[in-house]
């Protein structure tokens, strides 16, 4: 999510932790990081600043021209603030780059689509303006005192790199122009003539075409509604049927509608990654799908003898399921023996997570792996990803969502683990 804050300045949410080893998937955020690696003088640094981006330490950034910012908190929870500054555009700079964007069409659709072709980074810089930073241009500022990049501007930087790779607007806000400022220029100098910026007769008929106005965005949907709806209250005069138990029905009628809100609200975020846990389940996992929602005493009841969990098992169950349904629940339930490729997959996975000098203690049985002399532990799903486990009251817990890297996954539990001790002493 993003919030805007006057004209010149974009805050986006804290981004959840990052699955998988890479943060940039576009070219042009690999070249932000690149800016980053080749300036940064500490490697150490670096991979502190991985660790933090990818277990999700950095909160929401803020985008102004010139600047960004965010506070990035350390593995025991030290919160900083941290800056990366690079150079604004000047105005001639600004004006060299209009009117090459509004000479050809296709620069004008790149961005439109939140994309940043090669070619027209190549002609920004024929015309004298560097998009994309270099070597030297991402300059660091942090509360921890640190006169280089530090591991919390170097965090800030690699979650840039994923904010950048969905809309390079982004960069364009760092060098000095909000995307409003930018489309507006852009509109105001495609009304002159082709000929009398390129001093030509006539243009090909698609390209002028293509080059008309700009148009503005589409109106936006439908804000979601804030909370599900309520269904009416079944607490009439009139005797319910026999076998009809009214509570329980109200129950039923409000996860309904609670699923029906989460469904809407994943089909207005467009995303490919839609979890619809709740269809083709079986009756023991429905029974930890519905608890989840937090029903009355005697509903919950029924449900712990139902799905055979009785009230502890059934506690855990939907701490699971809320942090990754169906897939959760069969890493808590079964155990099972890795062998063959799979094994020798995860040992690698084990092995390339960390430094040699930082890689926990850990052993084995079956798909867990438990880090020796700490509460925590690892399960190996089926499908290749890791989930963290905590020992609570004598009891392995799930202790949080499942990632690609085990590093990830074991950070994520730490981290939450140290919230959950902070509330506890009341800081």
């Amino acid at each position: 999510m993003t919030r805007y804050d006057g004209d010149t300045e974009r805050t986006f949410a804290a981004l959840p932790p990052a699955h998988g080893r890479g943060f940039a998937q576009t070219w042009w955020g690999q070249a932000w990081l690149k800016a980053l690696e080749d300036t940064a003088l500490d490697s150490t640094q670096l991979k502190t600043g991985r660790r933090l981006a990818r277990a999700g330490a950095v909160g929401a950034v803020s985008v102004r021209p010139g600047r960004l910012t965010a506070v990035v908190q350390d593995r025991d929870r030290t919160a900083h603030r941290a800056d990366i500054l690079l150079e604004e555009l000047s105005p001639g700079q600004w004006d060299r780059f209009l009117d090459m964007a509004v000479e050809r069409a296709g620069h004008v659709a790149a961005l439109l689509d939140r994309e940043m072709p090669p070619h027209l980074v190549e002609d920004a810089a024929a015309a004298g303006v560097e998009l994309l930073p270099g070597l030297g241009d991402l300059e660091p500022e942090c509360g921890c005192g640190a006169w280089d990049h530090c591991g919390h501007t170097a965090a800030l930087c690699y979650q840039v790199a994923r904010l950048l790779d969905q809309d390079p607007f982004v960069l364009l806000l760092m060098r000095g122009r909000d995307e409003a400022t930018l489309l507006n220029d852009l509109q105001s100098r495609g009304g002159a003539p082709a000929t009398e910026r390129s001093g030509q007769e006539g243009v090909d008929a698609a390209e002028a075409y293509a080059a008309g106005d700009i148009l503005p965005p589409l109106p936006p949907l439908p804000e979601l509604p804030a909370e599900p709806g309520v269904p009416p209250s079944l607490d009439t005069e009139t005797p319910p049927a026999p076998g009809i138990d009214p509570a329980a029905l109200e129950f039923l009628a409000a996860r309904t509608a609670v699923q029906a809100h989460r469904l809407l609200a994943e089909s207005l975020r467009n995303t490919d990654e839609r979890q619809l846990d709740g269809t083709d389940l079986s009756v023991p996992e429905d029974a930890v799908r519905l608890a989840a929602g937090e029903p009355g005493r005697e509903v919950a009841d029924r449900l712990a003898d139902g799905s055979g969990r009785g009230r502890e098992g059934l506690a855990a169950a939907v701490r699971a399921w809320r942090h990754g349904g169906t897939a959760a629940l069969s890493v808590l339930d079964e155990e099972w023996k890795v062998e063959g490729e799979t094994l020798a997959r995860a040992r690698g996975a084990l092995e390339s997570a960390w430094d040699a000098d930082e890689r926990p203690e850990l052993r084995a049985r079956g798909n867990r792996w438990t880090v020796v002399g700490t509460p925590f532990q690892l399960r190996l799903g089926r499908d290749g990803r890791w989930w963290p486990y905590q020992r609570e009251r004598g009891r392995w817990l799930p202790a949080g969502g499942p990632a690609q890297d085990p590093a990830t996954a074991l950070t994520s539990a730490e981290l939450a683990a140290g919230d959950a001790s902070a509330l506890g002493s009341g800081q």
